[in-house]
């Protein structure tokens, strides 16, 4: 009896696999569209990702890749439900590819939105990787912002979770002057996304300090990702006892000051 259902639960199982793409990674682009973003900076942040994607060392890793493919999505978050998805799953084979998918990024509506949820964006992410169609040899979660979790649950929660679904979480925390909105600037925001976003085999973070550098850094967080052998950048050192409830407080703080008369 036990061998018959065992058969019968391959069979199901059978076209189920049969159905999704092999691709080398998955990977989601997580992008911080919070408020705190002014116009121009999300135009540069959008031109940058258009840029990295299309940049020659991009287009050579995916064709150095094992299966030459991999899949790929753009999704722009701030609070909490507040995930917009500007490019949905795509299979990436080569430069055309990139170049309509950076196509996208450059002509599409830019808008910005409340708070910042990094739990909510993860949780997201995960769930979105799970139903995508792509069987990928790595799933990875590339997310950028500008500021610590201050709404919802806090960010190591949803990390730890998506790292037990089997997802790497990579962080391009945003550190130029122009980011944080008053009260919400974190200094070494590069430190806490390395304790308190970032995991899974091979995680890394790659700071940004300067708009003019975006681009460039976003090509090199891409090349790390899609070759998978390639060396990592310098680990930033992690903080025994980081309080990676800092942007909760930060943002209680705040509210509590704007109430005093």
């Amino acid at each position: 009896m036990m061998r018959v259902l065992a058969l019968l639960l391959g069979l199901l199982a059978g076209p189920l696999s049969a159905q999704q793409t092999e691709v080398d990674v998955e990977l989601l682009l997580l992008v911080d569209v919070s408020r705190s973003m002014s116009p121009s900076e999300l135009a540069l942040q959008r031109q940058g990702y258009a840029t990295a994607l299309t940049s020659p060392q991009v287009v050579t890793a995916i064709g150095d890749s094992m299966t030459g493919q991999i899949a790929l999505a753009y999704v722009e978050w701030a609070g909490a439900g507040r995930q917009r998805i500007i490019m949905d799953w795509t299979l990436i084979r080569g430069e055309d590819d990139l170049t309509a998918f950076a196509d996208v990024l450059r002509v599409g509506r830019l808008t910005t939105q409340l708070r910042t949820s990094i739990h909510a964006a993860i949780d997201f992410g995960a769930d979105y990787i799970d139903g995508n169609g792509y069987a990928g040899l790595r799933r990875v979660i590339d997310i950028s912002g500008d500021g610590p979790n201050n709404e919802g649950r806090p960010a190591p929660e949803a990390r730890d979770q998506a790292i037990a679904r089997g997802i790497t979480i990579n962080g391009l925390p945003l550190m130029t002057r122009g980011t944080g909105s008053a009260g919400m600037r974190l200094d070494d925001l590069d430190v806490y996304y390395a304790n308190c976003v970032i995991g899974g085999p091979g995680a890394f973070v790659i700071p940004v300090t300067r708009w003019e550098d975006f681009a460039e850094a976003v090509t090199r967080k891409l090349v790390l990702e899609l070759a998978d052998a390639a060396p990592a950048p310098e680990q930033i050192t992690l903080a025994q006892g980081y309080n990676c409830l800092i942007g909760e407080q930060m943002w209680f703080r705040r509210n509590q000051n704007m109430r005093e008369p």
